[in-house]
């Protein structure tokens, strides 16, 4: 698969790939039409966008694989998705990979926390023992059918008991096989380049807006060695403002009139959903059954 390949490439490479977080095949499609060379669909967005709650696990692996479908199908560049803890056991995590995989996505990471997940930047996390991740993580890579799979593994290992147990972990994370090894919390460029020198393999910065302001900028972490940075929440809060900046005008003017400045245009969307190509195919298949029936009518 041409996606899985290029996301390799992406995470072998050099220079820092910027992978803003897309919310619904929407904004997928414009993260892809504003020239980002791949996507991040995460947990925190998703749940966010299908139920209007903050990320404490309360999906589930098949609302999951429906909806980073729906992301994969709306674009042509590599989709990286939360696949949260693996929704279960190791047998739950083969079923996910399985579903992941046919969904279409380029990639996936794996947390070491109890089931249920939450975001990492929330309070009250917990996480398994590392015998029990490594296990999952195994159970991953043997499930996947396409070896272009990128498969990653998380730990938030950091929060709860020390960033030398985290960088412990990752380090037993590639040794069990993973593609990716990351310690979620290393926000600061320190942290980040102990981990570049302590963990084997790629590094993915995260620059959420639920982890706060953190003091660092994309030229510094270019500078560090990081491969990837993705904004897996930043399209989710700049749809939510804008949709509340929009009704709160239309409600206090009781008039669409001041809205239109802030909406897309009706071509820029159009453009964007594909309408052209939709009609086109669907004049060529009415005229090839209208010559159908003529055909038959002729003979």
């Amino acid at each position: 698969m041409a996606k899985r390949k290029n996301f390799r490439a992406i995470m072998s490479g050099k220079q820092l790939v910027l992978m803003p977080g897309a919310y619904d095949a929407l904004s997928a499609r414009i993260i892809e039409k504003e020239g980002f060379e791949a996507v991040v669909a995460g947990g925190y967005a998703a749940v966010g966008s299908m139920l209007a709650q903050a990320d404490m696990g309360q999906s589930n692996m098949r609302d999951y694989a429906g909806h980073y479908a729906r992301v994969c199908d709306a674009v042509e560049i590599p989709v990286y998705v939360d696949a949260d803890t693996g929704f279960g056991g190791v047998n739950n995590v083969r079923q996910m990979v399985r579903a992941f995989e046919a969904a279409g996505v380029a990639g996936l990471f794996l947390s070491d926390q109890v089931f249920p997940n939450r975001c990492g930047y929330l309070p009250g996390k917990q996480i398994i023992p590392v015998e029990e991740m490594l296990a999952k993580v195994k159970a991953a890579l043997d499930a996947r059918r396409d070896p272009d799979l990128f498969i990653a593994a998380r730990t938030d290992a950091n929060g709860v008991t020390s960033a030398e147990d985290a960088i412990e972990r990752c380090q037993l994370f590639m040794e069990a096989g993973a593609d990716m090894a990351k310690p979620m919390g290393f926000d600061t460029i320190p942290d980040i380049k102990r981990a570049l020198r302590e963990i084997p393999g790629p590094h993915m910065a995260t620059l959420s807006q639920a982890a706060g302001p953190k003091a660092r900028s994309l030229e510094d972490l270019e500078a560090a060695g990081v491969v990837a940075a993705t904004f897996p929440s930043v399209a989710l809060f700049a749809a939510a403002n804008a949709v509340r900046n929009v009704l709160r005008l239309l409600k206090s003017k009781n008039s669409l009139t001041p809205c239109e400045e802030h909406l897309i245009p009706l071509d820029d969307y159009y453009d964007i959903v594909g309408l052209k190509p939709l009609l086109t195919r669907e004049e060529a298949y009415d005229k090839a059954a209208a010559a159908l029936v003529q055909k038959r009518a002729a003979e």
